[in-house]
């Protein structure tokens, strides 16, 4: 199973990333640039960045 998917608020084109959620936080990457790694996101910072993006509390 792959843990990635592609980020719900990804428009459907080819500028998107992908997200892999963990228990303790996530990490995102740009689809198209795989193997240029990752950006890890602690718990508190994912859920801050989500409720930023999306408008949510």
């Amino acid at each position: 199973m792959n843990p990635w998917h592609k980020a719900t608020y990804s428009e459907n084109s080819s500028h998107c990333v992908e997200v892999c959620e963990r228990q303790d936080g996530a990490d995102v990457r740009d689809t198209q640039n795989r193997e240029l790694g990752h950006l890890s996101f602690g718990r508190r910072e994912w859920t801050s960045l989500v409720t930023l993006v999306t408008g949510r509390k």
